[in-house]
């Protein structure tokens, strides 16, 4: 029998010609083409990022839906999860599909499904497709691209225009051409490239060149990956911010004027901040278990509602389909907010932060104190460990059965398990333990009043449970 595919938090990742093959690829296929013919759905939108063989398993995905009867909307060029997104509602098509490992290794490529609403699609309808997962494609003949053609079965998207014209109604891009200053954009060689140039053409541009090995790079916008970008900022004082994206561009990594990363966590706070007190806007305030607590904090200061979700982009999504939201977000760079599609769009939050910089005169730094002089300073770190099967089950056994008392010299005051273990360490501090949902790693995330502190909290964690 064939291996089982299993979906993680956001899609199927695999390494290219190990499990993601041609042959898997045409299995997830016709999965989801069983749901599209279960559900009577009979457009979907196609796109795919700059990683090896995006155009091959593309059209391998057109064929098979296309054998259905299933009407293909396909991407003329490389394209961002969010435009894909975009483009399904646009073209009133029922499903996206996204051939992307994000922010995974150059190794990998994958397959995400997107729903009509333009988001991830929701978890039960995820293990249905999952479920529907063949031994082997039951198809012996795939029609031809050209086939296709003909019957109308596949059509090509300028999926990039769609995006385009969307954002310029969107944003005063004229004012942040004149007021935010110049900007450096890191594209980590990914799908976000072109569309950065075309809005901020007056912008550095780094690793914005078409390279499917990405000098073997993990495309995750976290500060160890940026260190260029960093050191360009520090060299260059007319350089005001810098914005980089993962490799599909629907996850956000940005620097203020010295230099220094700033992470999702305050970044969400500052896009809360504007469109509450600056935009006046309502709506609901959701983020996920990993995030800071301070959200909660704005959001009460604000008198807005507020819900903690499991980590993962697809339960803010599902919440934001039903509900007002404002903006949602989690701790790995993944944001949306209220106007736009509720999707993760590393792009548009981008533009959102250089427009709050513009219309205030402010800089990230100055954006950054008017969140703390509301809910105090902190900082937040998360190591990535590493670590076997064996190690990783005693781990969250330990957590389970109340293991854990202390790390080092922080007491456990309390302990909450919505997805994964938080330990709460006295006042604002908390240590969490979760195991990934897509990769064999242990995450470990922590607060703090300063840096050196939550440094502290982090080696404390890793001696304890490792010891």
């Amino acid at each position: 029998m064939a291996a089982p595919i299993k979906f993680g938090t956001d899609g199927w990742r695999a390494i290219i010609a190990d499990e993601y093959t041609v042959e898997n690829v045409m299995r997830v296929a016709e999965a989801t083409a069983l749901f599209m013919k279960k559900h009577k759905m009979k457009k979907v939108v196609i796109g795919y990022d700059c990683r090896f063989g995006g155009l091959l398993f593309t059209e391998t995905t057109a064929r098979v839906l296309g054998a259905y009867g299933i009407k293909c909307h396909v991407a003329t060029s490389f394209v961002s999860t969010p435009m894909v997104s975009l483009g399904v509602v646009k073209t009133k098509s029922d499903l996206g599909i996204v051939i992307t490992a994000s922010h995974n290794p150059p190794s990998y490529n994958g397959f995400k499904l997107k729903a009509a609403f333009g988001g991830p699609m929701i978890p039960s309808e995820i293990a249905e497709v999952e479920a529907l997962i063949p031994d082997s494609c039951s198809l012996q003949h795939l029609p031809s691209l050209g086939e296709l053609v003909s019957k109308k079965l596949l059509v090509d998207v300028d999926l990039e225009t769609i995006y385009l014209r969307h954002a310029k109604k969107a944003f005063d891009l004229k004012a942040i051409k004149q007021s935010a200053g110049r900007i450096a954009y890191d594209a980590m060689y990914g799908a976000g490239q072109n569309a950065v140039k075309k809005l901020l053409p007056r912008s550095l541009f780094l690793h914005c060149d078409w390279n499917p090995g990405m000098h073997g790079q993990a495309p995750e916008p976290i500060h160890r990956n940026l260190h260029l970008l960093s050191q360009t900022i520090k060299n260059n004082p007319k350089i005001t911010a810098g914005l980089a994206n993962d490799g599909d561009a629907d996850r956000i990594g940005m620097y203020d004027e010295d230099g220094n990363f700033v992470d999702s966590h305050h970044l969400l706070l500052i896009l809360l901040l504007y469109l509450r007190k600056y935009k006046n806007m309502e709506g609901k305030v959701i983020f996920t278990f990993s995030v800071t607590d301070k959200m909660k904090k704005l959001a009460e200061h604000f008198q807005l509602p507020y819900e903690i979700t499991k980590i993962g982009f697809k339960y803010i999504a599902e919440i934001m389909v039903k509900e007002d939201v404002l903006i949602g977000g989690e701790e790995s760079g993944g944001l949306a907010v209220k106007g736009h599609i509720p999707e993760r769009d590393g792009v548009w939050m981008g533009l959102l932060v250089f427009e709050f910089m513009a219309k205030t005169g402010k800089t990230i730094k100055g954006l950054v104190q008017e969140v703390y002089d509301i809910v105090g300073s902190f900082a937040v770190d998360r190591d990535d460990l590493h670590v076997t099967e064996a190690q990783k089950q005693s781990i969250i056994a330990a957590c389970k059965s109340g293991a854990y008392s202390s790390f080092g010299t922080f007491n456990v005051h309390g302990v909450e398990d919505l997805d994964g273990w938080k330990f709460r360490l006295g006042g604002d501090n908390w240590v969490m333990i979760r195991p990934s949902g897509t990769e064999p790693v242990l995450r470990v995330y922590a607060q703090g009043a300063q840096l050196a502190q939550v440094r502290e909290i982090l080696d404390a964690t890793k001696a304890t449970i490792l010891s």
